[in-house]
Formats: C-alpha cells, structure tokens, sequence
C-alpha cells in the first residue's frame, strides 16, 4: 500500500521523529493486540493540542501504521497553529485591490452569521490548484483550533494531509476530499442503485487483499466492500465490518467503516479494510476525545445494516483506474478529472514551517459534499442532484 509515497513508511518516520516533540506528540503506542484482528493499529499523544489528543494510525506493518499515527497528529497540531502569515481585509477591500479571493460560503458553521462584504475577516494565502494562481481564504475554514469558541466557519480535517513532498501531500489531501464526496453520495443513492455495489472480494486476485480478509474471517467477523466511485472516476472503495451473526441489535460500534480513493481500485480496497480495522480499535480502546460515551448505545445505521445483507452485484475490475507511476502524475489526473466534471474551485494551503522536512497541506474543494458536520448547509449541489436519479 505504497499509495506513490516517496519513501518507505520507516524513512518517513526517521525523518520526522527529531521534530515530534516541538508538536506537543508525549507518547506513541502500538494497539493492535487490543483487537484480535491483528492489523496493525498505532496512536499518538498530544495532551496540550487544540485539536484531538489521539490521533490514530493504520497500515500493513507496525512501521506504516506508527509513522501514519505521528503523521496525523502533526498535521492536526500544525493545522491548529499554521506557519502563515494572516491578513485581515474585508471581501470589498480584497475586491479592490484585484486580490482573488473565496469566503466560502459553503463553510460557514451552523447558527453563524452570514458576512457582509465590508466585514474584516482573517485571510491566509493558498493558491488555485488548477491555474496557480493565489487565492485568499478565510483562516478558519483551513486550520482546526477547537479550543477557540464558535466561529464563523465549520472546521474539519477532511483534506488535510501530509506527504514527503509536496505533490504527495496534495494528492492525498484531494484523494481523501474525493473519498468524502463519494461516500456522502453513495448513502444518497436510491436502495436499488445501491444494492448493484457491492463488490465480489475474489475479483481482487491480490494476496494482499485476501491475507487482509483472512485475518478477518478468523476473528468471526464479516466484511463487506463496495464501489462508491463516483462520476468523478477515481477509484473509492466503502469496507463494513461486523460481527459475523446480524441477529439482535447491533450497536454503532460494532459495525465500523472504512473508505479509500486511490488510484487503483486494489489500493483504494486496502486503504479501506484498514481504516475500518482502525475505527474498530478506535472504540475498542475508548480513549478518543471526540468519541461520546453515548455512541455506545446508539443503534448501528441502517443504510449499513441493509448493504451488509446484499449479495456482490460488481467486480473488482469494474471499478475505474488511474495510470500513474508518481504522486505529481497521479495528482494531475485526479484535477483533470475534477475538472472534467466542471469544479473549478479547488484550492490548496501549505500549512507546513519550512524547516520540517515534510509538508502538510489542507485542500479545500467547497464544491464537492462534505460528511456531516454542524455547518449552515449539509449539502451542495452534487447531492442535491443525486437525490433526483
């Protein structure tokens, strides 16, 4: 599961281990014998962050899983606390000085109120991922502090994402902007269009994939894969694992989910089994701070309840593939493909100081759905469409 990574899951943590202290990262711990799947689950501390403590991390080896862990708990705490310089204007001000800009409507948080173009506002500087040209955008619809009171955007960690360099950030960032697109127009989708995705396991022919569902199998649990690719046509793949038995009421907790976009539907299929292994760990262990002790009695979905049940209606070599040998080829065809399907408004921020020998960035695609969120609009138009098919 290199996913185009510039170097192994090992280099990666070699080189960034010097910096993981000056972001507040105390402790990182290997979970995987808390579950008796056996895939490999790491998490790692940061009790002072503006953001989640534990940040979790999965992958095929304790080296890939541990370097994912420390990898998403430094974005987190960069995110929270960005290397940019911020500049306050108004959407008028902005307007006339000829300084491109977005305020994102799209972004703006629950009961908040809608700006005026004469407001001042904080402004980070990005660029247009499709021109290069530079952007403004608001500062809180890119960074995560959660320590601040509300404000006037929604935040989120979809499209954050780290990478060796930067091209391999950027891809990752928009790989997982898509994953969320996809998956919130899945669940969309009427019954019977949904019940024609779920995917034959054997259609893989990877012994990766099948070691992966062994060890599944041999914890008395079931999996179920789906294609949730969308028009967009990058590959997306939807894991559920479950107890093997569906008889009596089956809680949230128990019937976990993973999603992958990759560039191969292989890739996309291993990104989802092991991040539905990790959010399995992820309440076995209980210590997450964004998990409320009431998810524990909540009844599990019922879309997932229902897909479980379905017989495989797709093979594996159905799904869409993308040709790339490099993350900055493959990221060139995922922003093709976006914009084939006319989104244009995609941006991107380096979030990263310049002396980390890594980048972290945060992508924002407003037109593409986002997962549910407490913000002013749950849906765009993409939704809204697929409502209608």
């Amino acid at each position: 599961m290199t996913d185009l990574r510039a170097c192994s899951p090992g280099e990666t943590f070699s080189r960034v281990s010097p910096f993981v202290s000056q972001f507040g990262i105390t402790r990182i711990a290997r979970q995987t014998g808390l579950d008796k799947i056996g895939i490999p689950v790491w998490c790692a501390f940061n009790p002072n962050s503006r953001g989640i403590v534990i940040a979790n991390g999965k992958g095929l080896s304790d080296d890939a899983a541990r370097t994912s862990a420390v990898m998403e708990a430094m974005e987190r705490s960069i995110a929270s606390q960005p290397f940019n310089r911020v500049t306050f204007a108004s959407c008028t001000e902005l307007t006339a000085d000829g300084t491109r800009h977005d305020w994102l409507p799209e972004f703006l948080a629950l009961n908040s109120r809608i700006p005026k173009r004469d407001d001042l506002l904080p402004w980070v500087n990005g660029w247009h991922l499709l021109t290069g040209e530079p952007v403004a955008l608001p500062v809180e619809a890119v960074t995560m502090d959660r320590s601040r009171k509300q404000g006037l955007y929604w935040q989120t960690s979809d499209g954050l994402a780290s990478g060796n360099t930067l091209e391999e950030a950027l891809l990752h960032a928009l790989l997982e902007r898509v994953e969320r697109d996809a998956m919130t127009l899945w669940e969309l989708m009427k019954p019977e269009r949904r019940n024609a995705t779920r995917i034959n396991p054997e259609g893989f022919r990877d012994p990766t994939v099948h070691s992966l569902l062994a060890q599944i199998e041999a914890a008395e649990l079931q999996i179920a894969l789906f294609d949730i690719s969308s028009d967009i046509r990058v590959p997306c793949i939807l894991c559920l694992l479950a107890p093997r038995s569906l008889s009596g009421e089956i809680r949230y907790v128990e019937l976990t989910v993973g999603a992958g976009a990759a560039i191969t539907p292989r890739r996309a299929a291993l990104r989802a089994i092991t991040e539905a292994a990790q959010s399995r760990m992820t309440f076995i262990a209980g210590a997450r701070d964004d998990i409320s002790p009431d998810i524990y009695h909540q009844a599990a979905n019922l879309i997932h309840l229902e897909a479980l049940r379905l017989s495989p209606g797709r093979e594996a070599d159905q799904l869409p593939v993308i040709r790339a040998s490099t993350a900055s080829e493959a990221l060139d065809q995922v922003l093709a493909a976006l914009s084939t399907r006319g989104l244009q408004r995609l941006y991107a921020v380096d979030l990263s100081p310049s002396w980390l020998p890594v980048k972290v960035v945060k992508v924002v695609a407003p037109e593409l759905e986002n997962p549910e969120g407490r913000r002013r609009q749950r849906f765009g138009l993409r939704a809204l469409m697929r409502t209608l098919l």
